[in-house]
This record gives C-alpha cells, structure tokens and sequence, in this order.
C-alpha cells in the first residue's frame, strides 16, 4: 500500500483515536488533575502520530517528518512518562526542531544563511535576557535554545503559504503549548508570579495544545516537498 492510498483508509480512523484521546486525557486533567491516569493517553496520542508518519513517509520531506516525530517521542518519554533528566528530553526536542529546520530548507522558505542569522541573534537575545536577570543555568539555556528554534521555524513556515498551512499551525500550537509550560515553571520558581486563578488553565493548556499540534504536523508529513 502506498502512502496517498494508506492516508485515504486510515485517515478517519487515525483523527477519531486522536480525538478519542485528546477528550479523554482532557477530562481527566479537568476533573482528576494530578491522577497520573492522563500519562499513557496523552503518550499514547504522540506515539500514533510517529505512526502515522510510518504509513505516509513516501518521500525525504515525510522521513525528516517521521524522523523528528521518534526524537518527539524520546523527548516525551522524559519530560512526560518519566519525569526526569530533563536535560535529555528538551536535547531531543532541540533535535526535533533542527529536523523541522532541515524540512524549510528543503520547502524553500527563505535563503538558510538568512534564517540561520535571524536565529543566532533570537537566540543569543534570549539567554542574554536570562543572563541578566540571573536565571541561565544549563537547562534554561538548552530550553530558551530550542524555544527560540521552534519561534524561528514557525515564523518561517508562513512563507510557505498554502502547502505549508498544516504545519505550520502546527508549530504555532507547539508554542502555545510551551508558553503553557513555561507559565507553570515560573508559578513554581517565583510563587504568586502566575495568578492563582490561571494555574489550572495553564495546566491543561499545555495539552490542550500539544496533541493537535502533533497531530497537524504528522499530517503535514511528504507535503512541503515533492522529492
């Protein structure tokens, strides 16, 4: 079976498991928040998207597409499941957004030496910040490192126009996602920093986000590119 034929029989079911999934975990970070029973729904969303790009990698761009969902996959395997060596999970995503970059370049969006300037000065403007308001540790730079990565790749994913919308909805998703995530690590260093009465929804916006955002970009996988 190739690709376009496998996206024609597995589409529908592929969306209605997702959508199974995503309301599901929701309900639990709604109404059982801090159960642990969200774990493997939430986990098992992310491994079907790495699925999917299994069935639908017909070219270079759906590989790259389903290379970077197996580094999103280890990532959340330590951010996630095991909650722990945080170092590790957020180098995978580095990588998983150096894949992303890897697929622009070959989209065509912009010329790279441009781009690559363009997030040098992002990202040297970020941990400069962080250097000032002395809160660069290893783990804030790798994190503010790829944040400014995963900004860079979805501002350059607009100049892909049609083809491009999928994924770069995606990535966009992933930063409110990760905006999610960053609120809640701030209510945690700086107590009171994050009113009280919007930690719950930062809590259940970071997957709130994140499995769509996955699943778009599976979606988008073999599209940016015909080869």
């Amino acid at each position: 079976m190739n690709h376009t034929a496998f996206s024609r029989r597995w589409l529908p079911p592929f969306l209605i498991t997702e959508g199974l999934l995503y309301a599901a975990f929701l309900y639990l970070d709604l109404a059982l928040p801090g159960s642990g029973w969200d774990v493997p729904l939430k986990y098992g969303g992310i491994v079907l998207c790495f699925l999917w790009t299994l069935g639908t990698a017909g070219n270079r761009d759906g590989r790259l597409t389903g290379i970077a969902l197996a580094f999103t996959l280890l990532a959340d395997l330590f951010l996630l499941v095991l909650n722990r060596w945080y170092l590790a999970g957020v180098s995978a995503f580095c990588v998983v957004q150096l894949l992303y970059l890897a697929r622009l370049h070959r989209a065509g969006s912009r010329p790279l030496a441009l781009r690559l300037l363009l997030r040098a000065a992002l990202a040297g403007a970020l941990l400069a910040a962080a250097g000032a308001l002395g809160g660069l540790t290893p783990l804030t730079g790798l994190t503010l490192l790829y944040f400014s990565q995963l900004v860079a790749n979805a501002f350059a994913s607009l100049s892909l126009g049609r083809r491009g919308r999928g994924f770069s909805l995606g990535l966009f998703l992933f930063i409110g996602c990760d905006v999610c995530v960053g609120l809640r690590n701030l209510s945690a260093a700086l107590p009171g920093m994050v009113p009280l009465p919007f930690l719950p929804l930062v809590q259940v916006g970071m997957w709130l986000f994140y499995l769509p955002s996955q699943v778009l970009i599976s979606l988008s996988a073999g599209r940016l590119c015909d080869d």
